[in-house]
């Protein structure tokens, strides 16, 4: 039993010894994981340092563009970008425009006695060069070296149709001489399809007794409105337009001239207190 004595003392020590290690080496392992949330967290409030340090560096360089520009501004006001006036010569790229507007077989005698009252404002006024053709049956419009507006050629154009549709030379010449003025064309059997005497009723109420209802719509709108068979054409300006529209739509849907006049005569005292 003395002999085997020593050989347990032994074994315990070892195993005492083991364990302190095994403690020591789970201490150690636990401190390091510490350190390495530490060192971590410090990094990472050294990357949020830098990028603030460089974002107050870009401002402050922004800052200091924007005082220099201030101060240039301040300094010389005079030097500001100026486009200068395209000339015209540049704008139609060396071509002349031609616009061509149909001349119907009711209007060909109209138009040789008035061609004289057509001719000088075109030709004189908007600077274009103009010539009716009589194998089509057309008046052709083209611009010149001497034309110095683009909107010319239009404006004689609008000018013409008038004229070609049926409204007197006098309202022509308002669409040159004003620019806000517009035509529109729109015929009964766009607003309500009729057919034979019901449509025949229908033009008779738009124009009523002796023109009367047209004339009317006319003064209180101040438009002018052409009736050409079925189609029905106004010159005006845009909201005058929509006003005489909404009474002769009234009128094809079959509203009494009474309740119109009405309604024109409200359209009349509001126009009149506006002013």
């Amino acid at each position: 039993m003395s002999d085997d004595l020593p050989e347990l003392i032994d074994v315990s020590v070892k195993q005492s010894e083991e364990k302190k290690v095994e403690k020591n080496e789970e201490f150690k392992m636990v401190g390091s994981k510490r350190k390495n949330r530490r060192k971590s967290a410090v990094d990472a409030e050294m990357m949020d340092n830098q990028e603030n340090e460089e974002n107050t560096i870009f401002e402050d360089e922004q800052d200091a563009v924007n005082e220099d520009d201030m101060q240039i501004d301040k300094d010389d006001p005079v030097q500001r970008i100026s486009f200068p006036p395209v000339a015209p010569e540049k704008l139609k790229d060396g071509k002349f425009e031609i616009r061509k507007i149909h001349v119907p077989p009711n209007r060909f005698n109209p138009l040789k006695e008035n061609w004289m009252k057509v001719y000088t404002p075109v030709v004189e006024y908007l600077k274009l060069q103009i010539r009716f053709n009589l194998k089509s049956r057309n008046v052709e419009i083209k611009t010149c070296e001497e034309t110095k507006e683009i909107s010319s050629i239009q404006k004689a154009a609008d000018f013409i149709r008038a004229f070609v549709l049926g409204f007197e030379i006098e309202d022509a010449l308002a669409l040159v001489r004003l620019d806000d003025l517009f035509l529109e064309s729109f015929e009964v059997i766009d607003v309500r399809p009729l057919k034979g005497d019901h449509l025949s009723r229908a033009i008779g109420r738009i124009a009523g007794k002796g023109g009367k209802t047209k004339f009317t719509i006319e003064n209180t709108t101040k438009t002018r409105i052409v009736l050409a068979d079925s189609k029905i054409h106004i010159l005006g300006s845009f909201k005058n337009i929509a006003l005489a529209r909404r009474a002769i739509c009234n009128l094809i849907l079959g509203s009494p001239p009474s309740k119109i006049y009405g309604n024109l005569r409200n359209i009349a005292s509001r126009a009149l207190e506006s002013f």
